[in-house]
Protein backbone atom coordinates (compact mmCIF):
# COMPACT_ATOMS: atom_id res chain seq x y z
CA UNK A 1 0.00 0.00 0.00
CA UNK A 2 1.35 3.41 -0.97
CA UNK A 3 0.31 6.63 0.89
CA UNK A 4 2.99 9.18 0.27
CA UNK A 5 6.48 8.93 -0.28
CA UNK A 6 8.27 10.47 3.18
CA UNK A 7 5.45 7.75 5.01
CA UNK A 8 6.29 4.54 2.71
CA UNK A 9 9.94 5.14 2.84
CA UNK A 10 9.72 5.01 6.75
CA UNK A 11 7.66 2.22 6.90
CA UNK A 12 10.07 0.19 4.75
CA UNK A 13 13.07 1.14 6.65
CA UNK A 14 11.58 -0.29 9.75
CA UNK A 15 10.82 -3.39 7.78
CA UNK A 16 14.09 -4.47 6.73
CA UNK A 17 15.01 -3.74 11.01
CA UNK A 18 12.48 -5.77 12.24
CA UNK A 19 12.39 -8.50 9.38
CA UNK A 20 8.21 -8.98 9.57
CA UNK A 21 6.97 -12.29 7.83
CA UNK A 22 4.26 -10.08 6.31
CA UNK A 23 3.19 -5.94 6.28
CA UNK A 24 -0.41 -5.86 7.39
CA UNK A 25 -1.99 -2.03 6.87
CA UNK A 26 -5.19 -1.94 9.19
CA UNK A 27 -8.16 -0.32 8.20
CA UNK A 28 -9.39 0.22 11.45
CA UNK A 29 -13.22 -1.43 10.11
CA UNK A 30 -15.30 -3.66 12.54
CA UNK A 31 -14.39 -6.97 9.86
CA UNK A 32 -10.78 -5.87 10.79
CA UNK A 33 -11.34 -6.16 14.44
CA UNK A 34 -13.15 -9.27 14.35
CA UNK A 35 -10.70 -11.17 12.38
CA UNK A 36 -7.74 -10.47 14.74
CA UNK A 37 -10.16 -11.49 18.08
CA UNK A 38 -10.57 -14.74 16.11
CA UNK A 39 -7.08 -14.96 15.58
CA UNK A 40 -6.22 -14.56 19.36
CA UNK A 41 -9.29 -16.84 20.46
CA UNK A 42 -7.92 -19.21 18.00
CA UNK A 43 -4.53 -18.97 20.16
CA UNK A 44 -5.92 -19.32 23.72
CA UNK A 45 -5.16 -15.65 24.40
CA UNK A 46 -8.40 -14.01 24.52
CA UNK A 47 -11.41 -15.42 25.98
CA UNK A 48 -14.65 -14.03 24.73
CA UNK A 49 -17.15 -13.30 27.63
CA UNK A 50 -21.09 -13.45 28.11
CA UNK A 51 -21.16 -9.80 27.65
CA UNK A 52 -21.50 -8.63 24.17
CA UNK A 53 -18.36 -8.43 21.93
CA UNK A 54 -15.95 -8.31 24.92
CA UNK A 55 -13.00 -10.52 25.79
CA UNK A 56 -10.55 -11.22 28.57
CA UNK A 57 -6.60 -10.80 28.19
CA UNK A 58 -3.89 -12.24 30.74
CA UNK A 59 -0.51 -10.38 30.59
CA UNK A 60 2.65 -12.05 31.46
CA UNK A 61 3.17 -11.30 35.22
CA UNK A 62 6.04 -9.11 35.17
CA UNK A 63 3.86 -7.55 32.84
CA UNK A 64 1.02 -5.55 34.34
CA UNK A 65 1.92 -1.70 34.01
CA UNK A 66 3.84 1.54 32.91
CA UNK A 67 7.73 0.61 33.29
CA UNK A 68 8.42 4.14 34.53
CA UNK A 69 12.60 3.65 35.34
CA UNK A 70 12.90 2.28 31.77
CA UNK A 71 11.36 5.31 30.26
CA UNK A 72 13.23 7.54 28.55
CA UNK A 73 13.57 11.50 27.39
CA UNK A 74 16.07 11.48 24.51
CA UNK A 75 17.43 14.96 23.81
CA UNK A 76 21.13 16.29 23.35
CA UNK A 77 20.77 18.24 25.79
CA UNK A 78 20.65 16.44 29.44
CA UNK A 79 19.69 19.35 30.92
CA UNK A 80 16.53 19.62 28.96
CA UNK A 81 15.40 16.62 30.14
CA UNK A 82 15.28 18.13 33.84
CA UNK A 83 15.40 16.17 36.92
CA UNK A 84 12.08 14.17 36.98
CA UNK A 85 12.84 12.43 33.53
CA UNK A 86 15.23 9.63 32.93
CA UNK A 87 18.14 10.67 30.71
CA UNK A 88 20.43 8.53 27.80
CA UNK A 89 22.04 9.73 25.31
CA UNK A 90 20.25 9.55 22.42
CA UNK A 91 23.11 8.06 19.38
CA UNK A 92 23.90 5.59 22.19
CA UNK A 93 20.54 4.84 22.56
CA UNK A 94 19.37 4.88 18.69
CA UNK A 95 22.30 2.49 18.89
CA UNK A 96 20.77 -0.15 21.61
CA UNK A 97 17.81 0.17 20.18
CA UNK A 98 18.30 -0.54 16.49
CA UNK A 99 20.48 -3.84 17.89
CA UNK A 100 17.17 -4.55 20.36
CA UNK A 101 14.59 -4.01 17.18
CA UNK A 102 16.90 -6.03 14.61
CA UNK A 103 14.55 -9.24 13.25
CA UNK A 104 12.48 -8.65 16.38
CA UNK A 105 9.34 -9.05 14.23
CA UNK A 106 10.67 -12.34 12.64
CA UNK A 107 7.92 -15.00 12.55
CA UNK A 108 5.48 -12.64 12.88
CA UNK A 109 3.05 -10.06 11.05
CA UNK A 110 3.86 -5.94 11.48
CA UNK A 111 0.96 -4.25 11.61
CA UNK A 112 0.99 -0.60 10.19
CA UNK A 113 -1.89 1.34 12.61
CA UNK A 114 -2.66 5.08 10.96
CA UNK A 115 -4.57 6.86 13.38
CA UNK A 116 -5.80 10.78 14.23
CA UNK A 117 -5.47 11.86 17.72
CA UNK A 118 -8.45 14.38 17.92
CA UNK A 119 -11.49 14.97 15.89
CA UNK A 120 -11.00 14.99 11.51
CA UNK A 121 -11.00 18.86 11.27
CA UNK A 122 -9.54 20.19 14.46
CA UNK A 123 -6.01 22.28 13.91
CA UNK A 124 -5.17 20.43 16.90
CA UNK A 125 -5.47 17.12 15.93
CA UNK A 126 -2.57 14.74 14.75
CA UNK A 127 -1.78 11.93 12.83
CA UNK A 128 0.72 9.27 14.09
CA UNK A 129 1.59 5.81 12.56
CA UNK A 130 1.94 2.99 15.30
CA UNK A 131 3.92 -0.12 13.42
CA UNK A 132 3.62 -2.96 16.30
CA UNK A 133 3.85 -6.72 16.35
CA UNK A 134 1.12 -7.31 18.69
CA UNK A 135 -2.25 -7.98 17.76
CA UNK A 136 -3.77 -7.09 21.05
CA UNK A 137 -2.00 -3.30 20.50
CA UNK A 138 -3.99 -3.23 17.10
CA UNK A 139 -7.70 -4.14 18.89
CA UNK A 140 -7.05 -2.10 21.89
CA UNK A 141 -5.79 1.23 19.27
CA UNK A 142 -9.39 0.61 17.16
CA UNK A 143 -11.11 1.79 20.42
CA UNK A 144 -8.95 4.19 21.76
CA UNK A 145 -8.06 6.28 18.43
CA UNK A 146 -9.63 7.44 15.14
CA UNK A 147 -8.28 5.10 12.83
CA UNK A 148 -9.01 4.08 9.47
CA UNK A 149 -9.56 6.02 5.76
CA UNK A 150 -10.19 9.20 7.29
CA UNK A 151 -6.63 9.16 9.12
CA UNK A 152 -4.81 7.93 5.83
CA UNK A 153 -6.44 9.97 3.60
CA UNK A 154 -5.22 13.14 5.81
CA UNK A 155 -2.38 11.64 5.87
CA UNK A 156 -1.50 11.08 2.39
CA UNK A 157 -2.15 14.87 2.34
CA UNK A 158 1.17 15.99 3.47
CA UNK A 159 2.91 12.90 5.23
CA UNK A 160 3.18 14.82 8.05
CA UNK A 161 3.25 12.25 10.86
CA UNK A 162 4.13 10.84 14.72
CA UNK A 163 5.86 7.57 14.16
CA UNK A 164 5.91 5.12 16.64
CA UNK A 165 7.53 1.72 16.73
CA UNK A 166 6.17 -1.33 19.14
CA UNK A 167 7.99 -4.39 19.07
CA UNK A 168 6.84 -7.06 22.35
CA UNK A 169 10.20 -8.07 21.64
CA UNK A 170 11.91 -12.20 21.09
CA UNK A 171 11.84 -14.51 21.80
CA UNK A 172 8.24 -15.81 20.59
CA UNK A 173 6.19 -17.58 23.24
CA UNK A 174 6.85 -21.36 22.79
CA UNK A 175 4.56 -22.90 19.76
CA UNK A 176 2.87 -19.75 19.33
CA UNK A 177 2.38 -16.61 16.41
CA UNK A 178 1.16 -13.35 16.70
CA UNK A 179 0.75 -13.39 20.52
CA UNK A 180 -0.38 -10.37 21.74
CA UNK A 181 2.13 -10.61 25.02
CA UNK A 182 5.65 -12.33 24.55
CA UNK A 183 7.38 -9.97 26.79
CA UNK A 184 10.59 -9.86 26.44
CA UNK A 185 13.07 -9.03 30.07
CA UNK A 186 14.19 -5.90 28.51
CA UNK A 187 12.08 -3.09 28.22
CA UNK A 188 12.78 0.20 26.88
CA UNK A 189 10.04 2.98 26.30
CA UNK A 190 11.45 5.73 24.96
CA UNK A 191 11.15 8.42 23.08
CA UNK A 192 12.94 11.10 20.88
CA UNK A 193 11.41 14.75 21.23
CA UNK A 194 13.15 16.74 18.97
CA UNK A 195 12.53 14.65 16.11
CA UNK A 196 9.13 13.50 17.36
CA UNK A 197 9.93 9.89 17.45
CA UNK A 198 8.57 7.02 19.90
CA UNK A 199 10.39 3.45 20.33
CA UNK A 200 8.68 0.96 22.68
CA UNK A 201 10.60 -2.60 22.95
CA UNK A 202 9.86 -5.77 25.43
CA UNK A 203 6.10 -4.61 26.73
CA UNK A 204 3.09 -5.44 26.15
CA UNK A 205 1.12 -2.84 28.40
CA UNK A 206 -0.84 -0.23 27.75
CA UNK A 207 0.69 2.76 28.72
CA UNK A 208 4.13 1.10 27.30
CA UNK A 209 2.81 -0.57 23.95
CA UNK A 210 -0.33 1.80 23.32
CA UNK A 211 1.62 4.29 22.15
CA UNK A 212 -0.91 6.76 20.86
CA UNK A 213 -1.81 7.50 24.87
CA UNK A 214 0.67 8.78 27.15
CA UNK A 215 3.90 8.40 25.04
CA UNK A 216 2.43 10.94 21.86
CA UNK A 217 -0.49 12.34 23.55
CA UNK A 218 1.72 13.95 26.45
CA UNK A 219 5.70 13.21 26.50
CA UNK A 220 5.62 13.87 22.70
CA UNK A 221 3.06 16.53 22.89
CA UNK A 222 4.12 18.51 25.67
CA UNK A 223 7.39 19.26 23.66
CA UNK A 224 5.42 19.76 20.76
CA UNK A 225 2.80 22.33 22.69
CA UNK A 226 5.30 23.84 24.26
CA UNK A 227 7.23 24.67 20.80
CA UNK A 228 4.05 25.87 19.74
CA UNK A 229 2.36 27.29 22.00
CA UNK A 230 -0.60 25.31 22.87
CA UNK A 231 -0.67 22.78 26.03
CA UNK A 232 -1.04 19.31 26.38
CA UNK A 233 -2.10 17.95 29.67
CA UNK A 234 -3.16 14.94 32.05
CA UNK A 235 -6.51 16.25 32.01
CA UNK A 236 -10.04 14.98 31.99
CA UNK A 237 -12.70 17.50 30.32
CA UNK A 238 -16.29 18.05 31.42
CA UNK A 239 -19.41 20.02 31.00
CA UNK A 240 -21.64 21.26 33.49
CA UNK A 241 -25.07 22.09 32.54
CA UNK A 242 -27.30 23.97 35.58
CA UNK A 243 -31.14 23.98 35.81
CA UNK A 244 -30.93 27.59 34.32
CA UNK A 245 -29.36 25.85 30.82
CA UNK A 246 -26.30 27.65 31.06
CA UNK A 247 -23.36 25.07 29.87
CA UNK A 248 -19.41 25.60 31.18
CA UNK A 249 -16.42 23.03 30.84
CA UNK A 250 -13.63 22.22 33.29
CA UNK A 251 -10.67 20.92 32.72
CA UNK A 252 -9.09 19.23 35.71
CA UNK A 253 -5.79 16.90 36.78
CA UNK A 254 -5.35 14.30 39.65
CA UNK A 255 -2.31 12.21 40.20
CA UNK A 256 -3.34 8.54 40.62
CA UNK A 257 -5.92 7.10 42.90
CA UNK A 258 -7.09 10.93 43.72
CA UNK A 259 -10.87 9.98 41.88
CA UNK A 260 -10.29 11.42 38.42
CA UNK A 261 -11.97 8.84 36.30
CA UNK A 262 -15.08 8.71 38.80
CA UNK A 263 -15.20 12.43 38.25
CA UNK A 264 -14.90 12.40 34.47
CA UNK A 265 -17.73 10.08 34.49
CA UNK A 266 -19.80 11.53 37.09
CA UNK A 267 -23.53 11.31 38.03
CA UNK A 268 -24.56 14.54 39.51
CA UNK A 269 -26.44 13.88 42.87
CA UNK A 270 -28.02 17.65 42.63
CA UNK A 271 -31.53 18.16 40.65
CA UNK A 272 -31.32 20.46 37.36
CA UNK A 273 -27.56 19.76 37.08
CA UNK A 274 -26.45 17.43 34.24
CA UNK A 275 -22.13 16.41 33.79
CA UNK A 276 -21.50 14.97 30.68
CA UNK A 277 -17.82 13.57 29.71
CA UNK A 278 -16.14 14.97 26.98
CA UNK A 279 -13.01 13.18 27.66
CA UNK A 280 -11.41 10.91 31.04
CA UNK A 281 -7.56 11.79 30.84
CA UNK A 282 -6.08 13.82 28.35
CA UNK A 283 -6.61 17.43 27.08
CA UNK A 284 -4.37 19.38 24.17
CA UNK A 285 -5.79 23.24 24.88
CA UNK A 286 -4.67 26.63 22.76
CA UNK A 287 -6.02 30.28 23.57
CA UNK A 288 -8.10 31.44 20.40
CA UNK A 289 -7.28 34.50 18.74
CA UNK A 290 -10.87 35.25 18.14
CA UNK A 291 -12.08 35.37 21.40
CA UNK A 292 -9.20 34.84 23.77
CA UNK A 293 -10.64 31.73 25.37
CA UNK A 294 -9.15 28.53 26.01
CA UNK A 295 -10.27 25.56 24.25
CA UNK A 296 -9.82 21.85 24.35
CA UNK A 297 -10.12 18.73 22.76
CA UNK A 298 -9.87 14.98 24.07
CA UNK A 299 -7.24 13.79 20.91
CA UNK A 300 -8.41 10.25 22.53
CA UNK A 301 -11.33 8.41 21.42
CA UNK A 302 -11.97 5.84 24.12
CA UNK A 303 -10.95 4.64 27.66
CA UNK A 304 -8.48 2.94 29.04
CA UNK A 305 -9.69 2.59 32.58
CA UNK A 306 -8.40 1.01 35.81
CA UNK A 307 -11.13 -1.96 36.99
CA UNK A 308 -10.10 -2.10 40.34
CA UNK A 309 -12.25 -0.12 42.71
CA UNK A 310 -15.01 0.67 39.91
CA UNK A 311 -18.60 -0.15 40.69
CA UNK A 312 -22.31 0.53 40.64
CA UNK A 313 -21.65 3.04 43.99
CA UNK A 314 -17.99 4.68 42.54
CA UNK A 315 -18.80 5.08 38.86
CA UNK A 316 -22.24 4.05 37.79
CA UNK A 317 -21.59 5.35 34.39
CA UNK A 318 -18.47 3.50 33.49
CA UNK A 319 -20.31 0.16 35.11
CA UNK A 320 -22.52 0.88 32.09
CA UNK A 321 -20.19 1.57 29.45
CA UNK A 322 -17.98 -1.81 29.69
CA UNK A 323 -21.49 -3.82 29.69
CA UNK A 324 -20.55 -4.47 25.71
CA UNK A 325 -17.58 -4.19 23.39
CA UNK A 326 -14.89 -4.02 25.97
CA UNK A 327 -11.25 -5.47 26.14
CA UNK A 328 -10.91 -6.56 29.45
CA UNK A 329 -6.66 -6.92 30.78
CA UNK A 330 -5.73 -9.23 34.05
CA UNK A 331 -9.42 -8.91 35.80
CA UNK A 332 -10.96 -11.82 37.34
CA UNK A 333 -13.22 -14.77 35.09
CA UNK A 334 -16.57 -15.55 36.86
CA UNK A 335 -17.55 -19.40 36.68
CA UNK A 336 -20.29 -18.11 34.14
CA UNK A 337 -17.91 -16.14 31.72
CA UNK A 338 -18.19 -12.93 33.40
CA UNK A 339 -15.66 -10.24 34.51
CA UNK A 340 -14.95 -9.72 38.44
CA UNK A 341 -12.44 -7.07 40.23
CA UNK A 342 -12.18 -6.25 43.92
CA UNK A 343 -14.10 -3.48 44.50
CA UNK A 344 -16.92 -4.29 41.97
CA UNK A 345 -19.34 -6.49 44.43
CA UNK A 346 -19.14 -9.30 46.43
CA UNK A 347 -16.77 -11.69 45.71
CA UNK A 348 -18.13 -14.67 44.31
CA UNK A 349 -17.11 -18.15 45.68
CA UNK A 350 -14.96 -19.69 42.92
CA UNK A 351 -13.04 -16.91 40.18
CA UNK A 352 -10.15 -17.77 37.98
CA UNK A 353 -7.71 -14.96 38.66
CA UNK A 354 -5.73 -12.98 36.42
CA UNK A 355 -2.84 -15.03 36.46
CA UNK A 356 -5.20 -18.04 35.71
CA UNK A 357 -5.48 -19.87 38.39
CA UNK A 358 -8.53 -20.65 40.73
CA UNK A 359 -9.15 -18.64 43.17
CA UNK A 360 -11.58 -18.44 46.29
CA UNK A 361 -12.16 -15.36 48.99
CA UNK A 362 -9.70 -17.18 51.26
CA UNK A 363 -7.24 -16.91 48.63
CA UNK A 364 -4.32 -14.25 49.74
CA UNK A 365 -3.04 -12.96 46.39
CA UNK A 366 -6.17 -10.46 44.70
CA UNK A 367 -8.51 -11.93 42.03
CA UNK A 368 -7.76 -9.42 39.70
CA UNK A 369 -4.52 -7.28 39.40
CA UNK A 370 -4.71 -3.92 41.05
CA UNK A 371 -3.42 -2.09 37.73
CA UNK A 372 -5.96 -4.42 35.44
CA UNK A 373 -7.89 -2.49 33.28
CA UNK A 374 -10.68 -1.96 30.45
CA UNK A 375 -10.67 -0.53 26.97
CA UNK A 376 -14.05 0.86 25.61
CA UNK A 377 -15.15 3.13 23.25
CA UNK A 378 -15.97 6.83 24.55
CA UNK A 379 -19.14 6.83 22.96
CA UNK A 380 -20.87 3.88 25.09
CA UNK A 381 -20.81 5.98 28.25
CA UNK A 382 -24.34 7.13 28.68
CA UNK A 383 -22.85 10.72 29.28
CA UNK A 384 -20.93 10.84 26.61
CA UNK A 385 -20.91 14.52 25.33
CA UNK A 386 -21.23 14.59 21.77
CA UNK A 387 -18.98 17.99 21.76
CA UNK A 388 -16.30 15.52 21.93
CA UNK A 389 -16.21 15.68 18.14
CA UNK A 390 -16.84 18.94 17.67
CA UNK A 391 -13.49 20.68 16.03
CA UNK A 392 -13.14 23.70 17.30
CA UNK A 393 -13.08 22.13 21.06
CA UNK A 394 -15.04 23.40 24.23
CA UNK A 395 -14.12 26.52 25.66
CA UNK A 396 -12.44 25.91 29.45
CA UNK A 397 -14.06 28.02 32.30
CA UNK A 398 -12.03 26.45 34.72
CA UNK A 399 -9.09 24.39 35.62
CA UNK A 400 -8.91 21.89 38.59
CA UNK A 401 -6.22 20.68 40.31
CA UNK A 402 -7.35 17.61 42.78
CA UNK A 403 -4.83 15.66 45.81
CA UNK A 404 -5.09 12.99 48.15
CA UNK A 405 -4.41 14.89 51.53
CA UNK A 406 -5.27 13.33 55.13
CA UNK A 407 -4.95 16.89 56.60
CA UNK A 408 -3.57 20.45 55.39
CA UNK A 409 -5.86 20.97 52.00
CA UNK A 410 -9.19 22.06 52.37
CA UNK A 411 -11.91 20.42 50.11
CA UNK A 412 -11.81 23.52 47.69
CA UNK A 413 -9.77 26.08 47.46
CA UNK A 414 -9.86 28.55 44.67
CA UNK A 415 -6.64 30.49 43.23
CA UNK A 416 -6.09 34.33 43.72
CA UNK A 417 -4.96 34.47 40.38
CA UNK A 418 -3.32 32.79 37.34
CA UNK A 419 -0.06 32.88 38.86
CA UNK A 420 -1.37 31.40 41.98
CA UNK A 421 -3.07 28.64 40.22
CA UNK A 422 0.31 27.35 38.52
CA UNK A 423 2.08 27.21 41.76
CA UNK A 424 -1.14 25.01 43.27
CA UNK A 425 -0.23 22.54 40.05
CA UNK A 426 3.25 23.14 40.43
CA UNK A 427 3.02 21.43 44.12
CA UNK A 428 0.34 19.43 43.59
CA UNK A 429 1.05 16.24 45.90
CA UNK A 430 -0.73 13.02 47.41
CA UNK A 431 -0.41 10.56 49.55
CA UNK A 432 0.40 7.08 48.87
CA UNK A 433 -2.29 4.28 49.21
CA UNK A 434 -1.76 0.75 49.46
CA UNK A 435 -1.96 0.74 45.69
CA UNK A 436 1.37 2.52 44.92
CA UNK A 437 4.85 1.92 45.28
CA UNK A 438 6.43 3.33 48.68
CA UNK A 439 5.44 3.38 51.97
CA UNK A 440 1.93 3.90 52.93
CA UNK A 441 0.93 7.75 53.43
CA UNK A 442 4.06 9.32 52.22
CA UNK A 443 3.66 12.46 50.36
CA UNK A 444 4.49 11.92 46.80
CA UNK A 445 4.62 15.01 44.71
CA UNK A 446 3.23 14.69 41.13
CA UNK A 447 2.88 18.41 39.27
CA UNK A 448 -0.13 19.32 37.38
CA UNK A 449 -0.16 15.35 37.76
CA UNK A 450 2.28 15.11 34.76
CA UNK A 451 4.87 13.92 36.56
CA UNK A 452 5.74 10.77 34.91
CA UNK A 453 4.59 12.14 31.44
CA UNK A 454 6.31 15.81 30.87
CA UNK A 455 8.67 15.54 27.96
CA UNK A 456 10.87 17.91 29.06
CA UNK A 457 12.66 19.83 32.27
CA UNK A 458 9.19 20.28 34.62
CA UNK A 459 10.79 24.07 35.57
CA UNK A 460 10.14 24.85 31.44
CA UNK A 461 7.26 23.04 32.02
CA UNK A 462 5.88 25.81 35.02
CA UNK A 463 7.64 28.60 32.87
CA UNK A 464 5.33 27.51 29.61
CA UNK A 465 2.18 27.71 32.01
CA UNK A 466 2.52 30.94 33.40
CA UNK A 467 3.54 32.45 29.88
CA UNK A 468 0.03 31.61 28.58
CA UNK A 469 -1.52 34.63 30.45
CA UNK A 470 -1.06 36.99 27.71
CA UNK A 471 -3.03 40.80 27.07
CA UNK A 472 -6.58 39.48 25.58
CA UNK A 473 -7.10 36.30 26.90
CA UNK A 474 -9.76 35.21 28.89
CA UNK A 475 -8.10 32.95 31.51
CA UNK A 476 -9.79 30.02 33.57
CA UNK A 477 -10.19 30.43 36.96
CA UNK A 478 -7.74 27.33 38.73
CA UNK A 479 -8.97 25.83 41.99
CA UNK A 480 -7.51 22.54 43.82
CA UNK A 481 -9.56 20.45 45.49
CA UNK A 482 -8.98 17.61 48.08
CA UNK A 483 -12.14 14.95 48.78
CA UNK A 484 -9.78 12.53 50.97
CA UNK A 485 -9.56 14.91 54.54
CA UNK A 486 -10.09 12.32 57.78
CA UNK A 487 -11.05 12.86 60.74
CA UNK A 488 -9.42 12.11 64.17
CA UNK A 489 -10.72 8.79 63.55
CA UNK A 490 -9.41 7.90 60.15
CA UNK A 491 -12.78 8.37 58.97
CA UNK A 492 -13.50 10.40 55.62
CA UNK A 493 -14.93 13.23 56.42
CA UNK A 494 -16.55 14.18 53.14
CA UNK A 495 -18.91 11.53 51.34
CA UNK A 496 -17.19 12.49 47.79
CA UNK A 497 -18.52 10.54 44.31
CA UNK A 498 -22.00 11.86 43.32
CA UNK A 499 -21.86 14.68 46.34
CA UNK A 500 -18.62 16.38 44.84
CA UNK A 501 -21.30 17.43 42.45
CA UNK A 502 -22.07 20.20 45.24
CA UNK A 503 -17.88 21.40 44.81
CA UNK A 504 -18.85 21.52 41.21
CA UNK A 505 -21.73 23.59 41.68
CA UNK A 506 -19.75 25.93 43.68
CA UNK A 507 -16.82 25.78 41.10
CA UNK A 508 -19.27 27.29 37.97
CA UNK A 509 -20.89 29.86 39.97
CA UNK A 510 -17.71 30.97 41.15
CA UNK A 511 -16.46 31.26 36.97
CA UNK A 512 -19.66 33.80 36.79
CA UNK A 513 -18.57 36.14 39.46
CA UNK A 514 -20.99 34.29 41.85
CA UNK A 515 -21.28 32.27 45.02
CA UNK A 516 -19.97 33.56 48.48
CA UNK A 517 -16.24 32.95 49.03
CA UNK A 518 -13.82 34.81 52.10
CA UNK A 519 -10.35 35.22 50.99
CA UNK A 520 -7.70 34.30 52.86
CA UNK A 521 -3.67 34.71 52.17
CA UNK A 522 -3.50 31.55 50.82
CA UNK A 523 -6.39 31.84 48.12
CA UNK A 524 -10.29 31.99 48.37
CA UNK A 525 -12.53 29.45 50.77
CA UNK A 526 -16.19 28.87 50.09
CA UNK A 527 -18.84 29.97 52.18
CA UNK A 528 -22.11 28.93 50.17
CA UNK A 529 -21.74 25.02 49.38
CA UNK A 530 -24.62 23.75 50.24
CA UNK A 531 -24.61 21.06 52.64
CA UNK A 532 -28.25 20.21 53.18
CA UNK A 533 -29.20 16.50 53.77
CA UNK A 534 -25.47 15.93 54.73
CA UNK A 535 -23.79 15.28 58.29
CA UNK A 536 -21.77 18.23 57.99
CA UNK A 537 -21.64 22.03 59.42
CA UNK A 538 -20.22 25.00 57.75
CA UNK A 539 -17.81 25.43 60.30
CA UNK A 540 -16.02 21.67 59.79
CA UNK A 541 -12.47 21.71 59.13
CA UNK A 542 -12.36 20.69 55.86
CA UNK A 543 -14.04 24.40 54.55
CA UNK A 544 -11.24 25.93 56.38
CA UNK A 545 -7.46 26.51 56.12
CA UNK A 546 -4.97 25.67 59.57
CA UNK A 547 -2.26 28.54 59.16
CA UNK A 548 0.53 27.05 60.59
CA UNK A 549 -0.44 24.02 59.20
CA UNK A 550 -0.51 25.48 55.84
CA UNK A 551 2.31 27.73 56.40
CA UNK A 552 4.81 24.54 57.15
CA UNK A 553 3.69 22.55 53.77
CA UNK A 554 4.79 25.95 52.22
CA UNK A 555 8.07 25.51 53.38
CA UNK A 556 7.71 21.60 52.60
CA UNK A 557 6.85 22.79 48.86
CA UNK A 558 9.84 25.58 48.66
CA UNK A 559 12.07 22.53 49.30
CA UNK A 560 10.63 20.37 47.12
CA UNK A 561 11.10 22.97 44.31
CA UNK A 562 15.15 23.40 44.80
CA UNK A 563 15.97 20.54 42.43
CA UNK A 564 14.63 22.75 39.44
CA UNK A 565 17.31 24.75 40.20
CA UNK A 566 17.58 28.05 38.06
CA UNK A 567 14.85 27.06 35.61
CA UNK A 568 12.69 27.45 38.68
CA UNK A 569 10.07 30.83 37.59
CA UNK A 570 10.90 33.08 40.59
CA UNK A 571 7.41 34.86 39.91
CA UNK A 572 6.44 31.34 41.85
CA UNK A 573 8.69 31.36 44.77
CA UNK A 574 8.09 34.95 45.18
CA UNK A 575 4.47 34.46 46.25
CA UNK A 576 5.16 31.74 48.47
Amino acid sequence: MKIHPKVDAWIDSIRKLTLPSRVHFCDGTRAEFDRLISEMKANGVATALVRPRSFLFRSAPDDVARIEGSTYICCRNKEDAGPTNNWKDPAAMRRKLEALFKGSMSGRTMYVVIYMMGPPGSPLSKIGIELTDSPYVVVNMHLMTRMGQEAVSHLAKDGEFIPGIHSVGKPLLEGKKDVPWPCSKEKYVVHFPESREIWSYGSGYGGNALLGKKCFALRIASTMARDEGWMAEHMLILSITSPEGKTKHIAAAFPSACGKTNLAMLRSSRPGWTIRCVGDDIAWMKFSEKDGRLYAINPENGYFGVAPGTSERSNYNAMQTIGKNTLFTNVALTEDGDVWWEGMSAPPGTLTDWKGNPWTPASPDPAAHPNSRFTVSMRQNPAFDPDADNPHGVPIDAIIFGGRRRDVMPLVLEAKDWTHGVLLGAALSSETTAASEGDVGKLRHDPFAMLPFCGYHMGDYFRHWLSQQQKGRRMPKIFHVNWFRKDAAGQFIWPGFGENMRVLEWIFRRTDGDGSARATRFGLLPTSIDLEGLLLSPDNPIFSLDEEAFTAQIEEWKRYFVQFGDKMPQELLDII
